[in-house]
């Protein structure tokens, strides 16, 4: 069976669309479309739906995706092993991440990966905890770096670095000004910007305001919001205080227009996790660059 037939068959199911497939693959749309028509005679078998403007997968399309996906990314580990020996690390490497170590630790990390590796490509997606885990466990990244840990059937977690999140109020907030240490219970009085469920910060929050017997939906929620950006820009607006991490908000923290306040008996320390696919032997580039980050998190440690 041609391969380039499966590659265009996960591209469109990838991507819903015959011609986005085909921009994507360099292909014409009539190839791409006789693609699909030999690789379904071949198998007797129907693989692709149209369905309100997107193409979709039939039953036995879903099936036969997974393990076309699978066929596709060993003949491309299995390319990238072969330049491994020729002394060049190339070609593409997806990582995902969630919202902290994505914004505020990868970029760094790639960007001095890229300068002793010119040759390499890396494609970065940003999303919650539970969506950088899920790019991972489904083959769509080949390693992560999140916020938070729990037991998955498809994944390995291994602590890489470590991070501390603070609560944090405007200038003008009254803890701010009292520069004082609040009592837990306070907490739940003052109005309250959390991230969205799935961030890796507020699994931490719940958990360790638990810890302490404090339910978290005992909190006084006046926004939840998709981005540490947008939680950084509401505090500063005085919409309410949050918990976010040192590594977001170090810059505004030595500028003033963020504070950090203490809460007594409580510190909302965390690791981040590297995680990767069980069983899953990585490309010659994913084990340089995770050799590369490890040296540079010893290096900051």
């Amino acid at each position: 069976m041609d391969l380039k037939r499966m590659e265009v068959f996960c591209k469109i199911v990838e991507l819903k669309s015959f011609t986005r497939a085909g921009e994507a693959l360099s292909l014409a749309q009539p190839t791409v479309s006789e693609h699909i028509r030999s690789l379904e005679t071949t198998l007797g078998q129907k693989l692709l739906d149209r369905f309100k403007g997107d193409v979709l997968p039939t039953p036995v399309g879903r099936v036969f995706y997974q393990y076309a996906k699978s066929i596709i990314q060993t003949r491309d580990e299995a390319f990238r092993a072969v330049d491994q020996f020729r002394n060049k690390l190339a070609g593409q490497l997806n990582l995902a991440a969630s919202s902290i170590p994505g914004t505020y630790v990868l970029p760094k990390m790639i960007g001095s990966f890229k300068m002793a590796h010119p040759e390499s490509q890396i494609v970065l997606q940003i999303s919650d905890t539970t969506g950088a885990a899920e790019a991972v466990a489904d083959g769509r990244a080949e390693a992560a770096i999140i916020g938070a840990r729990w037991r998955h059937p498809k994944l390995d977690f291994h602590e890489i670095i470590t991070d501390e999140l603070l609560l944090i109020t405007s200038p003008e907030h009254r803890w701010a000004t009292q520069r004082g240490i609040i009592k837990p219970d306070e907490l739940l009085e003052e109005p309250f910007v959390l991230r969205e469920a799935g961030s890796g910060t507020r699994m931490l929050i719940k958990q360790v305001m638990e810890e302490h017997g404090l339910n978290i939906g005992r909190l006084n929620v006046v926004a939840e919001l998709g981005s540490t950006e947008a939680v950084k820009q509401s505090v500063k607006d005085g919409m309410g205080v949050s918990v976010l991490s040192v590594l977001a908000v170090g810059e505004e923290l030595r500028q003033g227009s963020l504070v950090a306040i203490e809460i007594r008996g409580i510190k909302f320390d965390r690791s981040l996790y590297l995680i990767q696919r069980k069983n899953r032997q990585p490309s010659p580039l994913c084990s340089a660059f995770i050799s590369h980050l490890e040296a540079e998190c010893k290096i900051g440690a």
